[in-house]
């Protein structure tokens, strides 16, 4: 009989239905914390995974994520921060799911089997070899995340992966993979608990540090942030006024004026 992978072995606990409401939340939140010491014993891979993809970026190329279901969720996510964040452009980083933009709400039955499809998709964006893909899968043997690394493999893309199993046929075919072992879900298999948490810290981790890389972080401030609602526009007041010593009132009409924190800090310190 083949052996289970850790993300299909059977949890830790047993006859939850019969937990307390206490003891159900007190055990999630002990699985919990053991993600975040798995992800750090995976920060090697991580490294050298962020340091293959920045010269391409520096350079102009783009990032690509792909997967199904919670990994492709999770993808989207992690791109559609970007923008906001970082002020850049919304094709600079991309998520793909299988099944569709309609997947991120509703399931599209067997889109994940389809080996082929991912790549189709993925041609739509005119990707070439400056361009970079990550596939998440927390299995690490979903067919339209594997197929489309092949693809790309094929095509001279640079290609990585995130995973929550170890020697699997996704980290085999892609040329920089991070495994992050969690352990069995709480509820078996439920790999939207442990095993997306962990693919959402290392989709952060991966970012954020190409983003400061790439010059979209000054000090500890998101100076390119978009300042799209009253809370962001606060904080780029706040920023002005801490760095530039300025009255509220000062900020506010320097923010107004060149439209960004990068811009008026510019302005202000020449």
């Amino acid at each position: 009989m083949a052996k289970k992978s850790i993300t299909e072995s059977d949890s830790l606990y047993d006859h939850l239905e019969q937990m307390s409401v206490s003891e159900l939340l007190m055990n999630i939140n002990y699985e919990d914390a053991k993600v975040a010491s798995a992800v750090r014993k995976s920060i090697p891979q991580i490294e050298t995974l962020v340091s293959a993809i920045l010269p391409r970026m520096l350079d102009g190329g783009r990032l690509f994520y792909i997967g199904s279901g919670t990994s492709g969720r999770l993808g989207i996510v992690d791109a559609s921060e970007c923008p906001p964040t970082f002020g850049v452009s919304h094709e600079l980083v991309t998520g793909l799911i299988a099944g569709g933009d309609g997947a991120i709400r509703k399931a599209v039955e067997f889109a994940e089997d389809n080996a082929e499809q991912g790549w189709k998709d993925l041609s739509r964006y005119k990707i070439s070899k400056s361009d970079s893909l990550i596939g998440i899968a927390a299995s690490g043997r979903t067919p339209y995340v594997i197929g489309t690394i092949k693809s790309a493999n094929e095509s001279g893309i640079l290609t990585g992966c995130i995973t929550c199993n170890k020697e699997t046929e996704l980290a085999r075919v892609s040329a920089f993979p991070i495994e992050v072992l969690v352990g069995p879900e709480f509820v078996t298999g439920s790999t939207r608990m442990k095993a997306g948490t962990a693919q959402k810290l290392v989709l952060n981790m991966v970012s954020t540090s190409l983003m400061i890389k790439l010059g979209r972080v000054k000090g500890n401030k998101m100076v390119d942030m978009q300042l799209s609602n009253q809370k962001l526009v606060e904080r780029g007041v706040l920023m002005l006024m801490e760095t530039l010593h300025m009255t509220r009132e000062e900020a506010r009409n320097c923010l107004d004026k060149y439209g960004s924190v990068r811009k008026a800090l510019e302005a202000s310190l020449k």
